[in-house]
C-alpha cells in the first residue's frame, strides 16, 4: 500500500508540472511561428517589388538605348527615336484612339513616359516612395490599358482584336501589385524603406512613404 501510494503521489506530482511546462511553451512557439510567417511574407513582397522594379527599369533601358528586344537596335530614344510614337500611333480601338494618335511622338509624352518608367523602376528597386510610385504606375497602366482596350472584339479596321480577356490583362495586374506593395511597405525588407521613412519630409508627409 505504501509503495502504491508513493507511486500514485509521484505520478500526481509530475503530471501537473508537465502540463504547466507545455502550456507555458505553447504561446512562445505560436509567436515564433507567426514571426516566421511574417518574415516569409515580407521577403515574398520584397522579391516581388524588386522584380517589378526590373520590369520598369528594363523597359526604360530598352527604349532609351534600343537593346534589340521591344525596341530595335538604332531606334532607341538616344538615337532620336520616339518611345511613344510606335505604341500610341498604332492604337486601333477604344474611345481614346484619336487622342492617343495626337499624342504619339510628342516630346512631352516621350519625356513623361520615360521619366515615369525610370522613376517607378528606381523607387521599386530601392524600396522608397512606394506610394507615389504606386499612384504614378497605376495612372500609367490605366492609360496603357485604354490604349490596348481589351474589351474590344474588333479593331477599328474590322479585324479581330485577339483580346484574351475583356477586363483583366497584365496592366491591371501590375497596377494591383503596385498598390499592394505600397500598402504593406514592401520596401522595409531588401530595400531602403526604413531609412526613407525616417527622413523628416517623409515623416511630415505620409503620402511620400
Amino acid at each position: 500500500m505504501a509503495v502504491h501510494q508513493s507511486t500514485h503521489r509521484s505520478s500526481g506530482f509530475h503530471l501537473p508540472s508537465f502540463r504547466r511546462n507545455h502550456a507555458g511553451s505553447a504561446p512562445g512557439a505560436v509567436e515564433s511561428a507567426d514571426a516566421g510567417t511574417r518574415t516569409a511574407q515580407a521577403y515574398v513582397f520584397a522579391s516581388t517589388r524588386v522584380l517589378m522594379g526590373f520590369v520598369f527599369l528594363w523597359a526604360f533601358l530598352d527604349k532609351t538605348f534600343g537593346l534589340g528586344y521591344a525596341t530595335g537596335s538604332g531606334s532607341g530614344w538616344s538615337d532620336g527615336g520616339s518611345p511613344t510614337e510606335g505604341f500610341l500611333g498604332h492604337v486601333a480601338a477604344g474611345p481614346m484612339e484619336s487622342t492617343f494618335h495626337s499624342w504619339a511622338g510628342d516630346a512631352w509624352a516621350d519625356w513623361l513616359f520615360m521619366l515615369g518608367l525610370l522613376g517607378i523602376g528606381l523607387a521599386l528597386t530601392a524600396g522608397v516612395a512606394l506610394r507615389p510610385a504606386a499612384l504614378a504606375g497605376t495612372v500609367m497602366m490605366a492609360l496603357m490599358w485604354m490604349a490596348e482596350w481589351p474589351p474590344a472584339k474588333h479593331l477599328s479596321d474590322g479585324s479581330a482584336s485577339m483580346s484574351t480577356n475583356p477586363f483583366a490583362d497584365y496592366h491591371l495586374l501590375y497596377a494591383v501589385v503596385l498598390i499592394a506593395l505600397a500598402a504593406v511597405s514592401a520596401g522595409d525588407v531588401l530595400g531602403l524603406g526604413r531609412l526613407w521613412a525616417r527622413l523628416p519630409i517623409v515623416r511630415d508627409h505620409g503620402w511620400l512613404r
